[in-house]
């Protein structure tokens, strides 16, 4: 047996150094050391022999077995070189004569704000979608309860396009597709790039971005509410701060408010960023419509929620003391340098 099993060893050997092609490489691998190699065929009819016997060929197989595998990633290796060579022989040649920059490139604003979100609530249980740009209007209009005709489409100049879609006016146009395709219970945030046809000034852009959030489960309150958006923002600011809820009017939320934050800059006491108030209107918030529920296929006797919609462009601004929210979209690295973010 031992010397049959040397005989196999060099013929394996021998077929493993003529292999040139990486998947070629793992069809032998498969072949030879699964359920149906030689090697596995072997201790398979070790039943023929004796108690002796069977050790001394267990032993002497499965060191055959790796030996064989130690051969194979040898050759992995060598393949690899050899593939990495033929493409850097097809790179076209660089001319390290041409002057460049050694600045290091950097992320968004928005873009480190949004991440920071993302993280916060994904430790929390939240999942991350991601929200269509284009989209129907009953999921922008109708699925968060502002029908046609509704005087709250007035707030929104949309851009509508030929085949009746439109662009996004609001994240809340993901809810109904996300209530949709997880039901409840439901914990989920989904960020996303919104437009509408806005006269451009310090505070106002045609392109911006959002961050919707829904939980809904049974008995959830606007304590909830209070204690996720508290949370979150105290994470985001690297500080313990206060918020307050103000009555406002959102259709899809019943009943509806006005979320603000204590002053970051001044830390309530009053400063021209707060308009001396101490406070800071950072979002719309409350606790789900049942219409809402209901046309994404909820339960609303059994089922409740809250939302809210963080303005990411809105908080990159305070974050980083940008103060006209055009910069953010100008494409002026001069801002990123300022912020110096890295």
């Amino acid at each position: 047996m031992e010397e049959n099993l040397n005989k196999i060893k060099e013929r394996l050997e021998s077929q493993i150094s003529k292999i040139q092609e990486m998947n070629d490489l793992d069809k032998f691998k498969s072949e030879i050391l699964g359920k149906k190699g030689e090697l596995t065929q072997i201790l398979k009819n070790m039943k023929n022999y004796d108690e002796n016997e069977r050790r001394k060929v267990g032993k002497a197989v499965n060191d055959a077995k790796n030996n064989i595998e130690a051969k194979i990633e040898e050759k992995r290796e060598i393949i690899k070189k050899i593939e990495l060579s033929k493409r850097l022989e097809k790179i076209e040649r660089i001319d390290f004569s041409l002057p460049v920059s050694d600045e290091l490139g950097s992320l968004h604003p928005i873009t480190v704000v949004q991440r920071e979100i993302e993280e916060i609530f994904r430790t929390m249980g939240f999942t991350v979608e991601d929200g269509n740009e284009v989209e129907t209007e009953y999921n922008n209009f109708e699925a968060v309860n502002v029908p046609k005709y509704h005087p709250a489409r007035d707030m929104q100049d949309t851009y509508w396009l030929e085949n009746g879609q439109l662009l996004k006016t609001q994240t809340s146009a993901a809810q109904n597709r996300i209530m949709k395709k997880y039901g409840a219970p439901l914990k989920a945030i989904f960020p996303g790039r919104c437009f509408r046809n806005e006269s451009l000034d310090a505070s106002h852009e045609n392109t911006f971005f959002q961050l919707e959030g829904m939980m809904i489960d049974e008995d959830i309150s606007v304590a909830n509410l209070i204690y996720f958006m508290k949370t979150t923002l105290s994470e985001i600011f690297k500080k313990d701060l206060k918020v307050r809820l103000r009555p406002g009017f959102f259709p899809f939320v019943e009943p509806g408010f006005e979320l603000d934050v204590s002053c970051m800059y001044c830390n309530g006491e009053g400063c021209k960023v707060c308009k001396h108030g101490g406070w800071i209107e950072l979002c719309p918030c409350g606790l789900i419509h049942p219409n809402v529920l209901k046309m994404g296929g909820i339960d609303s006797e059994k089922y409740s929620g809250f939302a809210f919609g963080l303005g990411l462009s809105r908080l990159a601004m305070m974050k980083y003391g940008i103060n006209d929210l055009r910069y953010l979209n100008s494409g002026d690295l001069r801002v990123l340098k300022q912020i110096g973010i890295r």
